[in-house]
């Protein structure tokens, strides 16, 4: 049986949206948050609320696109905690737009932060990892499995950081590290109400007119939203989840098709 007590789990992209939801989550569960992202006073508020709830947490502003950022926010975390038991690697946005438009500097960008810091920071907590059997989620996106014209950087993102877990997998079997990726779908955060509000405009219609319109052209149940991922990485690192390795969840409302 995991308890949470006494667990410490890392959370990067952790000032909004997803990363966000998943924080406040884990400190409801008891779990000692140590939050990261690179905006100082919106990771401050989060750990406020967390704090003002009577949960334990520690804010850590640092630019996981910098090699050197990864090791030295799992280091901070095991000084101020003891320990490492989980590490979400959430942070990571890639630029959308037609291939051709697309630079060479937008690409490295989108590959540093969402694979190469997922890579480094995962890579930095796995001996603290494997002493406490700890976990690894990596947030990927429905992009990894089905890419689309304009979301060529993010589709090949993702799609890398998927096989990542899946190998990574296997080294967790030998070492006693759990490891498991979770694709959301269209999640109602900042980045995408910005995006429907862009259709909204463009079309001449409200932005729950341009929600609903995503939904039928996406042919989903609904929007999700962040507190539903941060549910679903809940149950994966808890004593409930732990047969799952390797893994690779869609939470996409119906959007993936494939097999």
């Amino acid at each position: 049986m995991i308890s949470s007590a006494g667990r410490t789990a890392i959370v990067t992209g952790a000032s909004r949206g997803i990363g966000r939801a998943i924080a406040l989550r884990f400190a409801q569960d008891g779990l000692r948050v140590v939050l990261c992202a690179r905006d100082p006073m919106a990771l401050d508020e989060t750990v406020r609320e967390i704090e003002n709830g009577g949960g334990v947490a520690l804010a850590v502003a640092l630019d996981l696109r910098l090699p050197e950022s990864p090791a030295q926010l799992a280091a901070t975390a095991v000084k101020t905690f003891g320990r490492i038991d989980v590490v979400v690697n959430n942070a990571g946005a890639t630029k959308r737009g037609e291939f051709e438009l697309l630079t060479d500097e937008e690409w490295t960008d989108g590959f540093a932060l969402k694979f190469f810091g997922a890579v480094r920071l995962t890579r930095a907590a796995w001996p603290e990892l494997k002493r406490q059997a700890g976990s690894v989620v990596n947030i990927a996106g429905v992009g990894g499995r089905t890419p689309g014209p304009e979301f060529t950087i993010g589709g090949s993102v993702n799609a890398a950081l998927l096989s990542f877990t899946k190998a990574l997998a296997d080294v967790g079997v030998r070492d006693g590290v759990q490891v498991n990726a979770v694709n959301p779908g269209p999640v109602r955060t900042d980045r995408l109400v910005r995006r429907l509000a862009a259709d909204a405009a463009e079309k001449g219609i409200d932005l729950e007119s341009a929600a609903e319109e995503l939904v039928r052209s996406a042919n989903i149940t609904r929007l999700g939203e962040a507190e539903d991922i941060a549910g679903l990485v809940a149950f994966i690192v808890s004593s409930g989840g732990r047969l799952l390795q390797g893994s690779l969840i869609d939470m996409d409302g119906g959007q993936t098709k494939t097999i």
